[in-house]
């Protein structure tokens, strides 16, 4: 394989963005980062991407782990994407120190702005502007995929000054926190023990006790559990019952549960 692009997702964007450069590029293979659990990740490819979703406006810790098993690794082109909610903020200047402690270089680095399934702030938005932004995404995948091909290094993305500041002091607040910020899911009765929130964490933080979910304090906020269960039995905090639950809707629950 040209190319190996690896992944990381929750409700289904990145591996919407993932598939879309995939078709741009050919000959990729496609590797969920949930899958590689193992001290070191060995790939052959002279290009190595990596697309992932911004958590609290910086590298979610399942990204940050994956990347110290590269370390050795000696790409020819490295790129990355940062699917945000439209503020990418100081995410891939982040992630390109992270990787150069490991002995990697990012080549480029691009964002793009997806519809948010962060849904204790209220949800993805109108379908109209849902339907606009996977417009433009495919618009964006179309112009940078051109560039990975010819290996261009450029600068990375990033957002206002004001921003990288600001949310990127959030993100360093919070980051040792976020694994136990899962004391704020709950479920109600409509809840039939299907087991889907279980099955379909990225990081394994859900156990099942008698058909009901336990979240066991390795959470990343992800939202899988909360956006794909069925029943939509799942909530965070008080809010969550009233609000729209969003995955990608051209992305399946087979699709997910193959790429654990």
């Amino acid at each position: 394989m040209s190319t190996t692009l690896f992944y990381y997702t929750g409700t289904g964007n990145s591996f919407w963005v993932a598939r879309k450069i995939a078709e741009k590029l050919g000959d990729v293979e496609l590797c969920s980062i949930s899958r590689c659990r193992g001290e070191r990740t060995t790939f052959s490819s002279e290009t190595m991407g990596l697309i992932f979703p911004v958590h609290i406006w910086g590298v979610t810790g399942p990204v940050v782990r994956f990347v110290d098993t590269l370390k050795g690794s000696k790409p020819a082109y490295a790129f990355a994407i940062a699917v945000n909610a439209g503020q990418v903020s100081n995410t891939l200047v982040q992630l390109k120190k992270i990787m150069a402690v490991n002995g990697l270089d990012l080549s480029a680095g691009f964002e793009i702005p997806m519809p948010s399934n962060y849904i204790p702030w209220g949800g993805p938005g109108p379908k109209e502007k849902q339907l606009k932004r996977f417009e433009l995404a495919q618009e964006k995948i179309s112009r940078i995929a051109p560039l990975i091909q010819a290996r261009e290094n450029k600068p990375v993305e990033k957002g206002p000054f004001w921003q990288r500041i600001v949310f990127t002091a959030i993100y360093k607040m919070s980051f040792s926190h976020v694994p136990t910020m899962d004391t704020k899911f709950w479920f109600d009765d409509k809840c039939n023990a299907c087991e889907i929130c279980h099955k379909i964490c990225p990081v394994g933080n859900i156990a099942m006790d008698a058909g009901k979910p336990i979240w066991n304090h390795r959470c990343t906020q992800c939202f899988a559990c909360l956006q794909w269960c069925p029943q939509e039995a799942i909530q965070y905090g008080k809010k969550t019952p009233r609000y729209e639950r969003y995955h990608h809707p051209e992305i399946l629950l087979k699709d997910m549960l193959q790429s654990k």
